[in-house]
């Protein structure tokens, strides 16, 4: 770790004072330039995803590389393994067979399928011939999916079977689509409905093996050349395609192996495994296995089921787990909950060993001879017991949790920063620095800015910490959104300067911390600014609770929300106080439960420093959870607040009456 003294980040040599904004930082590390690549082992530069692949087979000396779990008779089997050379002979093969199908260097081609070993081979095929991905998700609905597909004008679309009958059942609105590849074997209804439709149905292999038999010759990109067209899942309005390069990963990769030299960051080796759940569709679960493959690590697929996540983590027992903080919140609160569900000595002998252990992440350590073995062996076991590292990513984390997982785990625990047009790389926590709150100094490969808000109150002369819009300027920053030069314009400054629509912090160490987002910051009548997800983030943490959604009338001096409980907890609650007979649904009707819930999260809010114009006057309870399926979270579970308000306006509506 840097010295007490030392600051993570310094102002970029030769820079100036211009009124309204900071001066742009960059790493303590590399201050005098930003990367755009990384040094293979061999000794030359890695500049784009394909040169990172090689990379990995290099590195990988044969291991394996891509798992999964057959299933057999309804029963998930153990990992299946295909090695690193196996993946490599068989991409260029599939990507052999995308040209003889008529795709030629820059096309667009969709891959619509959740996680599996073909999602990420279809990628890698992509960057042997210099093609472009458009990942589609149906989570945006059918108009989406509509409107991705016609504005790229892709001809070819690989897809899991299930998402194969999507695309067949909008073939009308899809003029572009000639060729329809389906991970897995074609029912024959579909090749008959394809072909009516005019569209050539294939099996994955058929395109392997017609490549294989008539290999072409492989186009390797430049660094210049488009790895994807990524749509941000967003939260309201039509999906906007960021255009990223093959430059622009590798520069996020690039930062990531000389942070390692620094033991600041690790880079993964061929014994280390990931198992990949977060949407591919996503771009931070796909800068994650490009890292993982930089160090030619092992990525095992979850079975498709979040609900049997972890029995795929205990089977295939990581050395790597990123995720988002909903999930760490869960994890969270399933174990504070379970202790104070023991009591007694199993409860005193946590809390002591919890207290001891936090105590020594001031110190820099993360392991304890006694307490590892006697109390969080269990705990650890959740995760399959050999996770080194965690990352989390796409939202904020609490402090708390993060302290939660560095003390449970005994891992390295780095908290991520970074959006879809950056390549998910803007900054990152440093390995040693065990303080909290913070997303770390700007990667080695941007420079960030602080620029002033002053509607809002934050300026770059806030004392003691300097706040603002969060601007970068780099070689991970994308060239613009895809036909959009309106949304392009108004993201990318002439001079590169990119906005980011969140608002940051510098801590007294150069650190960044991020504090609100300013689309989503709304003003009370009264005049006060709320920061909802903050608060979320808070209210989600109790032991009740499994999610919450705050929402504030501009006309109006309070708070309301909805609350989802958590079940298991809450069942447990009732059979304290009598309505144990009653189904989940039937309790979150209960006029008790809403009072109850009500009650414990005022003095909650106010434990957790909430103000009291941030404590929520009512609110509705409700046994649905948010989800992707029902429209309510993103594909990184973030929550589409303008739906949410659509679904629940009646409540809303309701909870404002009632407080009249």
């Amino acid at each position: 770790m840097a010295a007490a003294s030392q600051m993570f980040s310094i102002p970029v040599p030769g820079s100036v004072d211009v009124p309204g904004e900071g001066r742009p930082r960059r790493s303590y590390l590399c201050p005098e330039q930003l990367l755009d690549s990384y040094t293979s082992v061999q000794g030359h530069k890695v500049t784009t995803l394909y040169e990172n692949f090689l990379e990995g087979v290099h590195r990988a000396k044969g291991a394996d590389f891509l798992g999964h779990r057959p299933v057999v008779d309804g029963v998930p089997q153990p990992y299946s393994w295909q090695t690193y050379p196996k993946v490599q002979e068989r991409v260029k093969d599939f990507g052999s067979g995308l040209i003889h199908l008529g795709l030629k260097k820059n096309d667009t081609y969709g891959i619509f399928s959740i996680n599996r070993a073909e999602w990420t081979m279809s990628e890698l095929a992509g960057y042997f011939f210099t093609l472009v991905s458009v990942p589609l998700y149906d989570t945006l609905g059918v108009q989406a999916i509509e409107y991705i597909v016609n504005q790229t004008e892709m001809s070819t679309i690989i897809a899991s079977p299930d998402k194969a009958a999507i695309i067949l059942n909008m073939k009308a609105s899809l003029p572009s689509i000639k060729n329809l590849i389906i991970m897995g074997t074609p029912e024959e209804a579909q090749v008959v409905e394809g072909k009516e439709m005019g569209v050539n149905v294939f099996s994955w292999t058929d395109i392997e093996r017609n490549g294989r038999e008539n290999p072409a010759e492989v186009v390797p990109p430049t660094p210049e050349d488009t790895a994807t067209i990524c749509y941000t899942s967003g939260t309201t309005g039509t999906p906007k395609g960021a255009v990223l390069s093959h430059r622009n990963f590798a520069a996020v990769l690039g930062s990531f192996h000389l942070l390692y030299k620094h033991d600041k960051f690790f880079i993964p080796n061929n014994q280390d495994i990931h198992i990949s759940y977060l949407p591919l569709a996503h771009v931070f679960e796909r800068l994650c296995q490009a890292v993982m493959i930089s160090g030619a690590a092992r990525i095992g697929y979850y079975q498709g089921d979040t609900l049997k996540l972890l029995d795929d983590v205990a089977v295939l027992r990581p050395t790597i787990f990123v995720s988002v903080p909903r999930l760490f919140n869960r994890i969270y609160d399933k174990v504070t909950a379970g202790v104070a569900a023991k009591g007694g000595i199993a409860a005193f002998l946590f809390n002591k060993a919890f207290a001891a252990k936090k105590a020594n992440l001031k110190k820099g350590q993360l392991a304890h001879p006694l307490w590892d073995r006697l109390v969080f062996g269990a705990i650890r076991a959740r995760l399959g017991g050999r996770v080194k590292h965690i990352v989390s990513g796409s939202a904020p984390i609490s402090p708390d949790v993060i302290d939660f997982l560095r003390i449970c785990f005994s891992a390295n625990v780095y908290e991520g920063y970074g959006q879809t047009e950056q390549a998910a790389g803007l900054s990152v926590g440093y390995r040693g620095d065990l303080t909290p709150g913070q997303v770390g100094p700007p990667q080695l490969c941007t420079e960030v800015k602080l620029r002033d808000l002053p509607d809002m109150k934050y300026t770059s002369q806030d004392k003691p910490y300097p706040r603002g819009e969060i601007m970068l300027r780099g070689n991970s920053v994308f060239s613009g959104y895809y036909k959009n030069q309106k949304a392009t314009d108004e993201t990318l400054e002439s001079d590169g300067w990119a906005h980011t629509g969140d608002v940051g912090a510098w801590d007294d160490k150069g650190r960044l911390v991020v504090i609100d987002r300013v689309k989503n910051i709304f003003k009370l009548a009264q005049g006060e600014y709320i920061a909802p997800e903050k608060i979320e983030a808070i209210l989600s943490k109790h032991y009740l609770v499994a999610q919450t959604f705050v929402y504030g009338d501009s006309l109006k001096s309070t708070l309301v929300g909805v609350i989802v409980p958590d079940a298991e907890t809450l069942k447990d609650w009732a059979n304290e106080n009598g309505l144990g007979s009653k189904t989940f649904e039937e309790l979150c009707k209960e006029k008790k439960v809403k009072e109850t819930l009500l009650k414990e999260l005022t003095q909650f809010g106010r434990e957790s420093d909430l103000k009291g114009f941030e404590i929520l006057k009512d609110i509705h309870v409700t046994s649905e959870l948010f989800s992707i399926e029902n429209d309510l979270l993103t594909p990184t579970f973030k929550l589409k607040r303008h739906t949410a308000q659509q679904v629940y306006q009646a409540e809303i509506d309701a909870m404002y009456a009632n407080l009249n």
